[in-house]
């Protein structure tokens, strides 16, 4: 885990300091997942170590589980007595083209309402089916997304370093990092709530950004989550809203848009996660950002990188699979006759964290010299980040989750009672904790 740990140290101008690692074992899957799951929650270690550093006298030691975060990468919530919605689309799944394999992402029902259009057919997987098997799986992906749906064909990791948008992404940094002189910012933490006083705007959806929010709520930050009117996502609501507040607002109204820059001015931190250009058509662009707020850290991501042919494109934690080898990768290694995704998206949470560690970075660096920053980060270049760790030899199982490994206390949702995970990381004497449970979008007023 050290050893990728400080690769993402140094790219994210973190101190590669020594971290104290709990935990043995792997999830199965032809690269180290296990290893990017307790190198990522690390990281955001580092950076709470960096910031207490600076207003205590003495570095407080980080503590990583590993098998904890690689649990925390499949999912933190165990209901009690119910069940949230299934994750997947009915319709959504990898399908056989002449050519090869393509994957069709239509949890969204405009997403899943522009593959049916392209093809032509019934809502049922046996008539998507016969219909993909007749489509060459570049032209079904160009076509599907030019509809506005989300596909990815399968590639190999050779293919993706070949193809334009790979060699885009594969160039550029882990994070894309720019830097403003900013006002000073006075701490308001402690040693066991670091982030308490920092105020976070979340502008983000399934699945990366809201993982990062997560986090930040989880040392003390006040999260105010902003969805359009009619967005739900009720398959991970329970399992991402932990710790937040949660809102709703039309930033095409003058009143939402006016709502919407007060709160944005009186914010410490946004993390953001709308395709490159959407702020930026909605007036929002990160000039006028900036503007409104000269200390901002402003935190975003993409699922194709910021540069290239393919930086405005839809994206998923499991398209970006799909496109960048990782897929292909898993079939060769199971001997499949089909793609092998990673056991957990780790793309989607492995980039949360991260985000979450530049955040905090950015917020302790502002404490120090009145810096702000905004960085941006890809769920295709986290994939480089993983497939250039490499493959894995055989490791242990990961210990079966017991009783021992869920927390005491039991969260009441608006579905019900549940039991969360253990936290993975400490700080010193911080611990993940959340003042609030889990809530439903929009069950909150837009406001601080």
């Amino acid at each position: 885990m050290q050893p990728l740990l400080d690769t993402i140290a140094h790219s994210l101008n973190l101190t590669p300091t020594p971290v104290r690692w709990h935990g043995i074992g792997a999830l199965p899957s032809a690269f180290a997942v296990s290893e990017l799951a307790a190198a990522s929650v690390g990281a955001c270690g580092l950076a709470l170590a960096e910031l207490l550093a600076g207003q205590l006298d003495s570095c407080p030691l980080v503590q990583t589980d590993r098998r904890l975060a690689s649990f925390w990468f499949a999912g933190s919530l165990r209901p009690q007595g119910w069940e949230p919605p299934p994750l997947w689309d009915a319709i959504a799944g990898d399908y056989q083209a002449r050519d090869g394999w393509i994957r069709l992402h239509t949890n969204a029902v405009h997403h899943r309402a522009a593959a049916l259009q392209v093809l032509a057919c019934e809502a049922s997987r046996e008539s998507v089916a016969r219909h993909v098997a007749q489509w060459d799986a570049d032209a079904l992906e160009s076509a599907v997304v030019a509809a506005g749906g989300c596909a990815a064909r399968m590639r190999s990791w050779l293919d993706w370093c070949d193809h334009p948008q790979g060699q885009a992404v594969n160039a550029e940094p882990l994070v894309l990092r720019e830097t403003f002189n900013a006002p000073p910012l006075a701490w308001q933490g402690s040693e066991t709530r670091p982030l308490a006083g920092i105020k976070v705007l979340d502008l983000t959806r399934i699945l990366a950004g809201p993982i990062a929010t997560r986090l930040l709520a989880a040392f003390g930050a006040e999260v105010l989550r902003i969805d359009p009117p009619g967005w739900d996502e009720p398959s991970v609501a329970a399992e991402v809203t932990l710790g937040k507040r949660c809102a709703r607002l039309d930033l095409r109204s003058d009143q939402g848009q006016a709502t919407f820059r007060q709160l944005l001015s009186e914010a410490d931190v946004l993390v953001h996660g709308y395709r490159a250009d959407a702020l930026e058509r909605l007036g929002l662009g990160s000039e006028v950002r900036r503007k409104l707020n000269p200390g901002l850290v402003d935190v975003s991501l993409n699922a194709y990188g910021w540069s290239g042919p393919w930086q405005q494109r839809r994206g998923f934690d499991s398209l970006v699979q799909m496109s960048s080898g990782i897929a292909h990768a898993g079939k060769r290694w199971q001997q499949a006759e089909k793609p092998v995704p990673l056991p957990v998206q780790a793309l989607d949470h492995a980039t949360g964290y991260l985000m979450a560690a530049e955040a905090i970075r950015g917020l302790g660096e502002r404490l120090r010299s009145g810096q702000a920053c905004r960085s941006r980060f890809s769920l295709a270049r986290t994939a480089k980040l993983l497939i250039e760790r490499g493959t894995v030899e055989e490791d242990l199982p990961l210990a079966a989750e017991s009783t021992q490994d869920i927390a005491t206390f039991t969260e009441h949702t608006p579905w019900g009672a549940a039991r969360r995970l253990k936290g993975p990381l400490q700080v010193g004497e911080a611990v993940m904790g959340w003042e609030r449970g889990a809530c439903e979008l929009g069950s909150a007023s837009a406001r601080w």
